[in-house]
C-alpha cells in the first residue's frame, strides 16, 4: 500500500456515478437453508450497481461439514454487526446491505426494497484510478471519518459437500471473500488516494469505505471495483 501525491494521480476516464450498493451474505455450506440465498447472490454478482459479497463463516462446522471458505473473521464480522444492532443473535443465511440494514433468510423481495432504499442514497465517493505505480483508489472528501478497506474475492467456485446438511449437493458460490484487509484509517477531511497491491492470481479486489464506532462495522459509505 502506498500513497500518492495528488497530481501523480489521473482519474480513468469514466463518468462519475454512484457507487454500488454493498450487499454481505453471511453463509456456510453446513447449513440447508443457506442454498436459496446462495443463489441471490450469484445473481447480485451479475449486477453493476450491486456488489455483492460470500461471507462464510465457521459455527456450523461441527454439525458434519467443514466449509471450505469458513473464515473465523467472518463469524466475528457478523457477531459485531448483531451488536451494533443491539442483539446478539447471529445466523445463517443473512443478508447485509450497505452495513446498516439486514435480511434474515432468502427474502427476495425485502432485499430487492432494500437495495433500491440504500441505491436512493449512494454518492460517488470512491473511484478508481491510474498511476504510474499502478492502480489506485482516490476517496472524495465528506464530513467524518471512514475506514479504507480493500476485500480479495475469489470471483466463482463449485464445491461438492459430502456431509453434513448438505450432503450430496453441489453448490456454486460467487464472490466469496478471501481476505478482507484493512488499508488506513480516514479523517475524511481531504482527498485520500491509495496504490492498490497487485491482486493474487485468480482473484479480483474490491475498495469499501466503512465507517466503525468502538470497533464495531458501520455503514458503508462507498465501493468501487478495483479490476
Amino acid at each position: 500500500m502506498r500513497f500518492l501525491p495528488l497530481a501523480l494521480v489521473s482519474l480513468l476516464a469514466l463518468p462519475a456515478a454512484a457507487d454500488p450498493v454493498v450487499v454481505e451474505l453471511y453463509t456456510s455450506q453446513g447449513c440447508s437453508s443457506c442454498p436459496p440465498a446462495d443463489d441471490m447472490l450469484g445473481m447480485l454478482a451479475e449486477r453493476d450497481d450491486v456488489i455483492a459479497l460470500s461471507l462464510h463463516v465457521d459455527y456450523w462446522d461441527w454439525i458434519g461439514w467443514a466449509d471450505t471458505f469458513a473464515d473465523p473473521a467472518h463469524s466475528e464480522r457478523q457477531r459485531l454487526y448483531a451488536s451494533a444492532a443491539g442483539s446478539s443473535v447471529v445466523y445463517t443465511p443473512q443478508f447485509v446491505i450497505g452495513g446498516r440494514d439486514q435480511v434474515a433468510g432468502p427474502s427476495g423481495m425485502q432485499l430487492a426494497e432494500m437495495i433500491d432504499a440504500h441505491q436512493a442514497q449512494t454518492t460517488d465517493m470512491l473511484r478508481l484510478a491510474s498511476s504510474a505505480d499502478g492502480k489506485a483508489v482516490t476517496a472524495m472528501p465528506r464530513d467524518g471519518g471512514a475506514q479504507i478497506i480493500l476485500v480479495t474475492v475469489e470471483p466463482k467456485a463449485t464445491v461438492r459437500i459430502s456431509h453434513g446438511e448438505n450432503a450430496g449437493k453441489k453448490i456454486t458460490y460467487h464472490n466469496i471473500v478471501r481476505s478482507w484487509d484493512p488499508l488506513v484509517e480516514w479523517s475524511g477531511e481531504e482527498r485520500l488516494s491509495v496504490v492498490l497491491p497487485e491482486a493474487p492470481e485468480g482473484l479480483s479486489q474490491i475498495v469499501l469505505a466503512q465507517t466503525v464506532v468502538d470497533g464495531k462495522p458501520g455503514p458503508v459509505l462507498g465501493a468501487v471495483r478495483a479490476d
